[in-house]
């Protein structure tokens, strides 16, 4: 069973009844998940991910199924499952699109501008990418009418409607094939009614196309006559600090950045720029600016959601705040008037006795959702799947029945597969066999289950390696017995008095610093020396132990000091944002 906090324009007679078609004031309905499986966790069943525009809503649950309600304004709607056989990890709604992205990183789309002979079709997109080696996708993000794909070795495609150059190119109006936009390229922005993009590469330089109009791209006042932006832009002037996220509406678009404040504390500052109905200011704004409010005062930004003409903002505090047009009452705040600045919202008791951060936000093109979706498995599985999917990363190859080269992590699989030393080789040996006989996607699929020890992903194939891996191991079992071995690390940063080593493979799965490092085409990847002293010895050892586990020692006591210390650390090495995350172990630990 789910529970919903829900605002806004009742497209859903079925699930919420008896009420009128503008729900001005929050109220929670539920619903059971049709594709549950009794067999199944709690955790399993729960919601992962809400995404909706104007025609339709999809409700991707942990399980990997999906169910989309259409927009049929029909007492008659019913829910309609999501027809792929692959475990979906994404969802995501455009204004005339719906894409889903699968733990295989395929991307099954449809709409009218991805496959207009059959609208309503769902077909694999990412097959179409010409360039073979450059098919897994890693994040996809939906426009009003086309669909962004970020690949595995970070280089960005678009498909579908061009017509107002967000897709980066003046020679077509429109693509039924995924076409190369830019490489090198960590994230991509867009929205729900969006026809404008941004890309986000691992410098922090942002890049951005598509429709101008009210200064939604932020290239400033002197560019603001400028409707369509045809060519990738470079975003001069955004705001100092790491970008955490960026939402579009169709108007405006909203910023949230990871930024010290004046006492030199880590903070999250929310910057918008467009339309001065929508953008939290009450005036057109033509760059980003930063939203300065008393309601984000001694609190913090955990979640931002940008629907078609309005914004929320979740805060720490368990404050829902938000902006912008509300004549469905997509603000919640028991009226239908516009918001010009941020007001905060009353929510309802939170059913579940939980951090905030579990919560999530989600605007449609009318209405607003508020769930609760805690994280299901950690983030160190999804750091190796990231991981062992880029090949920059791999050191040892393995051939399918066709002849095709997959590559994997010789250091992770030594430690996956059974551990008697004597065997281990032989171990990958029986692995090899096993690939030489599977297609490469079936091959992909093994190593996925082999990093993640997660047998949803194909239960046949995992009953042909269980003999050969540790098959009860947790992920983080694993990465400790790496933490143990000196002999597989190769990198040391040094302290003082005192040296640390890591093996390079963790350092870039945890920290974008040294991704960045050991990715540069100009670095030198020696074994070279980092002097980082600002952390005392005690708030190092605590930041070793969870690059490896996600945890912290049961013995560690912690302290105000080693927080503070932890906070300027987590800055400096530009830690992954992982849940649960480092600062905010420490600060349950501290409470407890």
């Amino acid at each position: 069973m789910n529970e919903i906090i829900f605002f806004g324009f009742n497209e859903f007679p079925k699930l919420i009844e008896n009420k009128p078609d503008k729900i001005t004031k929050q109220i929670q309905f539920k619903f059971e998940n049709e594709n549950e499986n009794e067999n199944e966790n709690e955790n399993e069943k729960q919601i992962k991910q809400i995404s909706s525009a104007d025609f339709s809503t999809i409700f991707l649950f942990k399980n990997g199924k999906a169910i989309e309600y259409l927009n049929k304004n029909d007492s008659k709607q019913n829910p309609e499952k999501i027809q792929i056989k692959e475990n979906i990890q994404k969802v995501t709604v455009g204004y005339f699109n719906e894409a889903v992205l699968t733990i295989e990183g395929n991307v099954f789309a449809k709409g009218e501008n991805i496959n207009p002979n059959n609208p309503n079709e769902f077909i694999n997109i990412s097959s179409l990418i010409e360039d073979t080696n450059d098919r897994v996708i890693q994040d996809i993000v939906s426009g009003a009418s086309s669909i962004y794909l970020l690949t595995s070795n970070q280089n960005v495609y678009g498909i579908g409607s061009n017509d107002n150059g967000q897709l980066g190119f003046d020679e077509f109006e429109k693509t039924e094939k995924p076409i190369l936009m830019m490489k090198n390229i960590s994230k991509i922005f867009s929205g729900n009614s969006s026809i404008h993009v941004f890309l986000l590469n691992s410098n922090q330089e942002l890049f951005g196309c598509g429709w101008n109009r009210h200064g939604r791209l932020g290239l400033g006042k002197s560019r603001k006559e400028e409707t369509k932006i045809h060519k990738l832009t470079k975003i001069q002037n955004i705001p100092k600090g790491k970008i955490i996220d960026i939402q579009c509406g169709s108007w405006h678009s909203i910023m949230l950045i990871k930024n010290k404040d004046e006492n030199q504390y880590l903070k999250r500052k929310i910057y918008s720029c467009g339309d001065y109905r929508f953008n939290g200011f009450g005036k057109d704004t033509y760059e980003f600016t930063e939203i300065k409010s008393s309601l984000f005062e001694n609190d913090n930004i955990i979640e931002i959601s940008v629907g078609t003409f309005h914004t929320l903002i979740l805060t720490s505090k368990e404050k829902l705040i938000g902006f912008g047009y509300n004549n469905d009452g997509q603000l919640g705040t028991g009226d239908t008037k516009t918001k010009l600045i941020p007001i905060q919202i009353e929510l309802p008791k939170l059913r579940f006795n939980e951090n905030i951060s579990n919560y999530h936000i989600s605007c449609g093109f009318n209405n607003s959702f508020l769930y609760y979706s805690p994280s299901s498995f950690s983030n160190l599985e999804e750091d190796l799947i990231k991981l062992f999917k880029r090949k920059e990363f791999c050191n040892i190859s393995f051939k399918t029945k066709n002849g095709e080269i997959i590559e994997a992590h010789k250091l992770i699989l030594k430690y996956r597969l059974n551990q008697n030393q004597n065997q281990n080789q032989n171990q990958i040996e029986k692995l090899q066999e096993i690939i030489s006989k599977k297609s490469i996607k079936e091959s992909n699929q093994i190593f996925e289950m082999i990093y993640s020890n997660r047998i949803i992903i194909n239960p046949k194939l995992y009953s042909e390696i269980k003999e050969i891996i540790n098959s009860n191991e947790k992920i983080e079992e694993t990465m400790k017995r790496i933490y143990l071995n000196e002999n597989e690390k190769d990198f040391i940063i040094e302290r003082k008095e005192k040296q640390y080593k890591f093996p390079k493979l963790i350092l870039i799965m945890r920290s974008e610093l040294y991704r960045g490092m050991f990715l540069s085409v100009t670095e030198d990847k020696s074994n070279k020396v980092t002097d980082y002293s600002e952390l005392s010895n005690k708030s190092f050892q605590i930041f070793e132990y969870w690059i490896y586990s996600n945890q912290i020692k049961d013995e560690i006591e912690i302290t105000k000091e080693i927080i503070e210390e932890l906070e300027r650390g987590i800055d400096y090495f530009q830690l992954n944002q992982t849940n649960p995350n480092l600062f905010d172990l420490l600060i349950n630990k501290f409470n407890n």
